[in-house]
């Protein structure tokens, strides 16, 4: 190839018009894809969480879709004070910036209180340890109901007047009684005292009935004139 033509097709115009076209599609591109994450980031975009605690679900729900957010439940709790489906608490809180679409979580109140299941200490712990447990869980332990027994012991719980056995489910708000051991034994309570066994063979003498031996008997004597035969052996002089 001449020098005349190499330089003829490097500033021909169809070449720059090819590389300028190639140039303005990887522009258009990058802007694209730029342009098509922003939109879907919702790049710059804030939006600030109204607080909806104390609202109903409906409310609330009404409230946070029309600023582009959604709403959803994830638990429930119980306040005596407040209306069933009133929400209790929200997560994000309210007054952070958020983007449309954002999710909130709501704990919603329930239109009953909660069921526990009575832990496994009646006959089977001490008052403070059962205490301790029923507190722990969330119930309601009120004033300690002495009964006749081993000092500090549970022999029984009730709620409402009735007694409870272990499993049960009991409402949180029930004022819950322990029954413990004072202490003292009952004087309703019987002994009951065992007489010692004793050996008795029916050939032996008749005065080993009842648990009596004969010291002589004992000894190796006999009676009715039985003579015992012993052999006399001499040692060496």
């Amino acid at each position: 190839m001449k020098t005349k033509d190499f330089f003829g097709k490097i500033f021909s115009l169809k070449l720059w018009a090819n590389l300028f076209a190639m140039l303005l599609v990887v522009v258009l591109l990058c802007w694209g894809v730029k342009f098509g994450i922003d939109i879907y980031t919702h790049h710059g975009e804030k939006i600030k969480i109204p607080d909806v605690r104390r609202m109903l679900f409906a409310d609330a729900e009404h409230v946070l879709n029309n600023k582009g957010l959604q709403i959803v439940v994830s638990d429930t709790g119980y306040v005596k004070t407040l209306p069933p489906d009133c929400i209790l608490e929200q997560s994000p809180e309210a007054g952070k910036e958020v983007k449309s679409g954002r999710i909130i979580y709501v704990v919603i109140n329930s239109s009953s209180s909660p069921m526990l299941t009575v832990p496994d200490i009646i006959d089977n712990c001490s008052y403070r340890e059962a205490r301790a447990k029923l507190i722990a869980m969330g119930f309601k332990v009120g004033p300690t109901e002495y009964i006749p027994g081993e000092k500090d012991w549970v022999y029984g719980l009730k709620a409402g007047g009735r007694s409870l056995h272990n499993g049960e489910k009991v409402s949180v708000n029930d004022m819950l009684i322990l029954q413990v051991g004072d202490g003292m034994r009952d004087m309703n309570d019987s002994i009951i005292y065992a007489d010692p066994d004793y050996y008795y063979d029916e050939g032996s003498d008749s005065s080993a009935h009842n648990g009596y031996t004969d010291p002589s008997v004992q000894h190796g004597s006999t009676q009715e004139g039985d003579v015992d035969e012993f052999e006399v052996v001499t040692g060496p002089e």
